[in-house]
């Protein structure tokens, strides 16, 4: 073999060794860069409540007949009249939403067979109204219930800016962690570093429900009493898991 070839090869040689010692040593002081970090991870609760705003009424209109076309009949002009009352308050047609609407075989249970049998046709329509003067509750529901509705789901209280109640509870979250990571670390001696991370856990914005009484209560009293309908106020939760660095 050449000289030259015997220098190339020697060369090639002593790269090969220093890839081989070379690369273990940069990863492990890699590794011990990292492991000497020192981190406090937490989580923050943002609780904020507020006062709902608008509601949401749920209702139905169902009949029934001997045959479907008479049960259809009869549930479209009740539910127009309900309707109807709903527009006499000054309530718009986009605040009024046609959830469902089905024609199907009326069961009834039978004591002598044991068992439900078909007994003609009914009909029923279910509509959301969403109203954005809580004030006009009361009359709302009572004038649907004396006007064709026969079915009352429920009343749920909402607002109509959600993104403010959201953003005030993730502020409060927020504060909530650095609180709790700074008494952890100034409790050990120690100080706290700066933001490694920030994971939104959760966000809870509840829809209470108002359970109502019975239709014939509310169909005999053309003015409820409005405290009956007291919203109260939504608690808006928001959760945050965030961490931090520790340092002497």
């Amino acid at each position: 073999m050449k000289s030259s070839d015997l220098r190339a090869a020697a060369g090639i040689g002593v790269l090969l060794f220093l890839t081989v010692v070379l690369w273990p040593v940069k990863s492990t002081l890699a590794q011990v860069t990292d492991s000497d970090r020192r981190i406090v991870t937490v989580t923050g609760e943002g609780i904020v409540r507020v006062t709902p705003d608008m509601a949401s009424v749920s209702f139905g209109i169902v009949t029934v007949a001997d045959n479907p076309e008479t049960a259809r009949s009869q549930n479209a002009e009740a539910s127009s009249t309900a309707m109807n009352a709903v527009r006499e308050l000054g309530i718009e047609d986009r605040y009024i939403r046609l959830e469902t609407l089905q024609l199907q075989p009326h069961r009834e249970y039978d004591e002598d067979l044991r068992r439900y049998v078909e007994k003609g046709f009914e009909a029923s329509r279910h509509v959301v109204v969403e109203v954005h003067d809580l004030d006009m509750l009361p009359t709302l529901i009572t004038r649907i219930v004396q006007q064709g509705a026969n079915r009352l789901n429920h009343v749920a209280y909402e607002l109509q800016n959600r993104d403010q109640a959201r953003n005030d509870a993730l502020r409060e979250a927020a504060l909530n962690a650095r609180e709790k990571a700074e008494l952890i670390v100034e409790t050990l001696g120690l100080q706290l570093g700066e933001l490694r991370q920030v994971n939104e856990q959760s966000f809870d914005f509840p829809r209470p429900f108002l359970r109502m009484e019975s239709m014939e209560a509310m169909s005999r009293d053309a003015a409820p009493e409005p405290d009956a309908y007291a919203a109260g106020e939504l608690e808006v939760r928001a959760m945050l898991n965030v961490t931090f660095e520790v340092v002497e």
